[in-house]
């Protein structure tokens, strides 16, 4: 049996530890945002047929508007960002993979069990999470460069101007895209792989026919027909980011990194800052291999007093 890897999330874990119901609890271990996308009125047919390739075409044209994606590059709609990260790795033969860290601890799951061997300077393939989880650090595309390069951008909506997507027109390289995060709709499961038409081909027969659900494939065309909520998204989240920022410092932490949809911390005691925030039902992400980081996602505007009264 697979040991599960860390995540954040895990709420029902500490509501049985810490007590309270659900509605009680802040769940902060994310960095996901608190105000979603409007989901618009779905017809019943979005429910009760098979999707169909018009309603994946008109997604698909939507992400290449939205993303300024190159001509030359494929896109395909994926079931969230996990779906091509685990698929990934199978569609080339093994060989040594880079996966700079610590980052998001799928990629490296994804390779190992595909056959590939983990090394700090491989030549076969690289993974550059960008912006990363958890620090924020950025690549550059010189730095994102391997025969085979998947870079994750599944926070970068958040920074637009930074995304790598041009880069999707380089023999072996695919972007991710990951809807849940910026959109806030973690659970209608959506994602995009973009670039190389002959690895995305290859990940649609691995995926198989009707990946994405017919009320995924409306919600995510209107979303990302939509530039005005994400510029004005954009904005809410800086300033709700520095407003955490702030609360933060005055409790004595430092600001080490993070991204306007979550912000990494150093505090004097991880597990101990966790506690603390659990007596007050406000949930929040540690990390086994650093004691002193401790990661916090961004209240909805109506729970800011929730954690301001935690300190």
């Amino acid at each position: 049996m697979t040991t599960p890897r860390d995540h954040g999330g895990g709420l029902d874990a500490a509501i049985a530890r810490f007590g309270g119901k659900r509605a009680d609890w802040l769940d902060l271990s994310t960095g996901i945002n608190p105000v979603p996308y409007p989901v618009p009125a779905l017809p019943a047919a979005d429910w009760a047929d098979l999707p169909d390739s018009a309603a994946r075409q008109r997604l698909e044209d939507s992400a290449r508007a939205f993303w300024r994606i190159p001509d030359a590059a494929a896109v395909l709609a994926t079931p969230g960002a996990s779906a091509p990260i685990a698929q990934l790795p199978r569609l080339r033969p093994p060989g040594q993979v880079a996966i700079p860290g610590p980052t998001y601890n799928e990629h490296g799951a994804a390779f190992r069990a595909a056959g590939w061997t983990l090394a700090d300077d491989a030549a076969d393939a690289l993974v550059a999470v960008h912006p990363n989880n958890p620090d924020g650090l950025t690549w550059t595309p010189v730095e994102a460069n391997a025969p085979f390069c998947i870079i994750d951008e599944s926070f970068c909506d958040t920074m637009p101007d930074e995304s790598l997507i041009a880069l999707t027109t380089r023999p072996g390289t695919i972007v991710l895209k990951s809807f849940g995060k910026f959109w806030g709709l973690a659970g209608l499961r959506l994602g995009f792989a973009i670039g190389d038409p002959a690895i995305i081909a290859d990940l649609r027969d691995a995926i198989g026919p009707w990946p994405v659900s017919g009320p995924a494939l409306r919600i995510g065309a209107e979303a990302l027909s939509d530039p005005q909520w994400a510029d004005e998204t954009n904005a809410r989240l800086t300033a709700d980011a520095a407003r955490l920022d702030a609360l933060m410092t005055k409790q004595g932490t430092e600001v080490i990194g993070g991204t306007s949809l979550f912000r990494l911390y150093r505090v004097a005691d991880a597990q101990a800052a966790q506690d603390h925030l659990a007596q007050h039902k406000i949930w929040s992400r540690v990390f086994p291999y650093a004691d002193d980081w401790l990661r916090l996602g961004l209240p909805a505007p109506d729970r800011w007093d929730q954690i301001e009264g935690a300190f």
